[in-house]
């Protein structure tokens, strides 16, 4: 029973009353940094690559993604190097700084 007779069976039935989104409840949008899980943001650093790509702004979605990942992992080793770094460093100027001073006793 197709063609113009069939009513109801379409399957295009009213908007929002079987099955769809009712008016009042809205789904809370969630960002693209979230979707991935990074800290890092996608939609911004995806404006980025549009702004300097060289096919009319042309720019896969999943690139922008890539990309954040790689700054967020690059950000994360950096910043540990420099934790670990700064907390072998930490006794010796505390030490040279005391001495100069006269906190601290000469040994």
């Amino acid at each position: 029973m197709s063609g113009k007779g069939a009513k109801g069976l379409s399957g295009k039935g009213a908007k929002g009353t079987l099955g769809g989104i009712k008016g009042g409840d809205k789904k809370k949008p969630i960002s693209r940094s979230a979707r991935a899980g990074l800290q890092f943001p996608v939609g911004r650093v995806h404006r980025l690559l549009k702004s300097r790509a060289t096919a009319n702004g042309r720019v896969g979605a999943t690139a922008a993604v890539y990309a954040a990942a790689i700054l967020e992992y690059l950000t994360a080793e950096v910043l540990e190097l420099a934790g670990n770094a700064s907390k072998d460093l930490k006794s010796l100027v505390t030490n040279k700084q005391g001495k100069k001073e006269g906190l601290l006793p000469i040994m």
